[in-house]
């Protein structure tokens, strides 16, 4: 079984008279332990899904299940237990993921609290030597830099050995190594406790990081970067090339067909090709490919 599975995800929200479709008939499967990204730009549906997949927001229509969860049917008490076992976040704001006049191990022992997990302080410990900060664990907010308070907020979203890690933009407000000591230890992450990560992220150089990223565009998922190398294999090659000739090396874009057997092009194809939209086009079979051709071609 997949670990999630989206299949025609709406969600509306309503404010006053006006509706906003924020996601609309989405489909997506994540398999158990994979580590993916989402991209796309502002206002595209990728936090909408990310809240979704947290039990922070409830879809408006269509299918929802994660970990074997029917997310349209979870009772009160399940949302509960489901965030409290099931899931683990990581925000940008690092306020919303410490206490600030707590230490970090003080921080990191809290959601252990709520669950009944025994030897909470050894537990913290040993979460806050595996994120880096072994020798920061009595240091609060103020005292750690931007970095390090991600790394306490990584370890605080493992306090309760999730199953899935959900992390939207961490790396938006700190710098590009930080950045990369960040997806670093996601990847360690993935691999060693086959943890299931979901990250959203506007940066296109950490994407290559990821095994797969999914662009999400008008409420629909849009095309799919996959990898064709192991991570491992991409580290030890070409070291000197630029990250964006390794993500071209390393991953094969592929555009998504929904049920209905519609797709959307990436918007650099309509720009170059001076495709209007909405508009129309014609397309052809050619042996074993569609060929589209613009409407000014077809009429003359």
């Amino acid at each position: 079984m997949a670990m999630i599975e989206c299949e025609n995800l709406v969600k509306i929200y309503k404010a006053e008279d006006i509706e906003v479709m924020a996601l609309q008939g989405l489909d997506l499967v994540v398999e158990e332990g994979e580590f993916m990204a989402m991209i796309g730009k502002s206002g595209s549906g990728k936090s909408t899904l990310l809240n979704l997949l947290g039990g922070l927001d409830s879809p408006t229509a269509g299918k929802l299940w994660v970990n074997g969860i029917d997310m349209t049917k979870i009772t009160r008490a399940g949302l509960v237990k489901y965030k409290r076992d099931t899931v683990g976040f990581v925000w940008q704001n690092n306020a919303r993921n410490m206490i600030p006049y707590l230490t970090a191990q003080e921080n990191v022992m809290l959601p252990m609290a709520f669950s009944g997990t025994h030897r909470r302080r050894a537990k913290a410990a040993e979460l806050l030597d595996q994120v880096g900060l072994a020798g920061k664990r009595n240091n609060r907010l103020a005292e750690l830099s931007g970095g390090e308070q991600q790394r306490v907020a990584i370890a605080i979203a493992l306090a309760n050995s999730p199953k899935i890690l959900l992390a939207d933009e961490p790396t938006g407000a700190v710098d590009t190594r930080t950045s990369d000591l960040i997806f670093d230890l996601f990847r360690e992450l993935n691999e060693t406790r086959k943890l299931t990560i979901v990250t959203v992220t506007h940066d296109r150089r950490l994407s290559g990081k990821v095994d797969r990223v999914v662009n999400i565009r008008d409420g629909k998922t849009s095309s799919e970067f996959i990898r064709n190398i192991s991570y491992a294999s991409e580290l030890a090659a070409l070291r000197s090339s630029s990250s964006a000739e390794r993500s071209e090396q390393t991953h094969t874009e592929l555009l998504v067909l929904d049920r209905a057997g519609r797709l959307q092009l990436p918007a650099e194809y309509l720009t170059r090709l001076q495709l209007k939209t909405p508009g129309r086009v014609r397309a052809d079979m050619e042996e074993d490919r569609v060929v589209l051709t613009r409407e000014s071609e077809k009429n003359a």
